[in-house]
């Protein structure tokens, strides 16, 4: 086992090597550069940039250089000091940027992805051992609402509510009146009535297609000759139930933690829009619209890195879990 995850840690390196290359060449596919974007929003507000001027900011800013220049300097100054660039838009580090909400964002991530399992796992395995019950058929409708309804939509709903239940939409994560205060326990369950709506949104849709994904692989594993084999030497329906299917049905939800994870800390972009969350999604998006290419170019590469973090800690959990997986890796 030990083997196996000194190699994945090995080949973590090539693989985000050869992401962030990519990912830094799409960036800078569509035509123009940073310059391009701010002389238009310049010329819109009135504002006229002689080209002697504009050439010098795109000299400065490194942008007349070949691409893979650019992207050299980049991935260079991150491996040897650290360094992530600097960010046109914003005029400051990107690191700067990154630390203001990284923390919050992943936080949040955090929260949601277990409030995603907490929910598919439990309802998934009700519904498999209810099959055809009007439980099985409330669980199943629920969960193609919860595919069908788009996050931003569904935060409208629940902000609405909010507002009329309670007087507040509860947009962002702090009352106008917390922000700024040291922590104290009036701010922290300020804090925590903010967090019920964005971790519902984003955690929703999640577990709506989770739940689906463990009702169908339970039902299969009930239906092997091990279960009526073990029912009818006497062991318990609730112990093998969880002692046997239901380990062996958690496989693949195990499997998916990677690409979750990383789904919903990039796929809340619209939702933190809506909500007015301070998170990497609205940061990420002007980053991509304005061309700061330092700045979507790292987040990019924080998501390729939580990715492969993500499928590692999922391979692992497989292995702990399964025996069969254990002993191909040992």
């Amino acid at each position: 086992m030990l083997r196996y995850v000194t190699k994945r840690l090995l080949l973590m390196i090539p693989t985000v090597f050869v992401v962030s290359l990519i990912t830094f060449y799409i960036i800078q596919l569509p035509p123009g550069d940073f310059m391009t974007t701010y002389i238009a929003e310049a010329e819109a507000a009135g504002e006229r940039l002689d080209l002697q001027a504009i050439r010098m900011m795109r000299e400065n800013y490194g942008l007349d250089r070949p691409w893979y220049v650019q992207y050299g300097k980049w991935i260079g100054g991150i491996v040897t000091r650290g360094d992530f660039g600097f960010s046109f838009k914003y005029n400051r580090p990107v690191m700067t940027i990154i630390r203001q909400r990284m923390a919050i964002t992943i936080f949040i991530s955090l929260v949601s992805l277990l409030f995603t399992y907490m929910i598919a796992i439990p309802v998934g395995i009700f519904s498999a051992t209810h099959q055809y019950t009007w439980g099985d058929y409330l669980t199943t409708l629920l969960g193609f609402l919860g595919m069908a309804t788009p996050n931003f939509l569904l935060g409208i709903i629940l902000m609405y509510l909010s507002f009329r239940w309670f007087g507040n939409p509860m947009l962002g994560l702090q009352s106008p009146e917390y922000i700024g205060l040291p922590l104290s326990i009036p701010v922290i369950v300020d804090f925590v009535k903010h967090l019920i709506i964005p971790v519902i949104v984003i955690g929703t849709a999640g577990a709506s297609s989770l739940i689906r994904v463990m009702r169908g692989q339970l039902l299969d594993e009930l239906r092997q000759p091990y279960v009526e084999t073990a029912l009818a030497k006497g062991l318990s329906w609730r112990r093998l139930l969880f002692k046997y299917p239901v380990r062996a049905a958690i496989n693949p939800i195990l499997s998916t933690l990677g690409w979750t994870l990383t789904a919903i800390f990039s796929g809340s972009t619209i939702t933190a829009i809506v909500l007015n969350l301070p998170t990497q999604g609205p940061v990420m998006y002007e980053a991509l619209l304005s061309q700061d290419m330092y700045l979507a170019g790292s987040w990019l590469l924080i998501l390729t890195v939580l990715t492969v973090i993500g499928t590692l800690v999922s391979d692992i959990l497989l292995a702990w879990l399964d025996p069969r997986i254990r002993e191909e890796y040992s």
